[in-house]
């Protein structure tokens, strides 16, 4: 008989925690509208929920879910101000995705594979 000792293990459990840190900050930015809330932010350096709405052709529910999936992931923080909530960049995890794409650009540069 044999036992399957992973059974309880995600996918997720095999990859460092690096690595998962890495994908799920990626997959936030998988679609273009958070690619879009990304870039109005960093234009802005802060707002609230409704300018996001005037700026995007989307309905504010649909953004409402983007910007919970970019919370999520960590890309933006957000504060409570009334009736309102103010996103802004959370700069950390940006910081990651720059050490891991510069370690990416630097090594295929040095490469010299096929």
């Amino acid at each position: 008989m044999q036992y399957n000792f992973n059974m309880g293990a995600t996918k997720t459990d095999h990859f460092t925690d690096q690595q998962n840190k890495i994908a799920i900050i990626t997959k936030a930015l998988g679609h273009p509208a958070r690619v879009a809330i990304i870039e109005y932010l960093l234009k802005v350096n802060t707002c609230i929920t409704g300018e996001i709405v005037n700026e995007l052709p989307l309905a504010q529910p649909t953004i409402s879910q983007h910007l919970k999936e970019l919370k999520n992931a960590g890309l933006i923080k957000g504060t409570i101000e009334g009736n309102s909530v103010c996103y802004c960049i959370d700069e950390n995890n940006f910081e990651i995705l720059k050490e891991y794409f510069s370690k990416i650009i630097s090594t295929v540069t040095d490469q010299k594979c096929c």
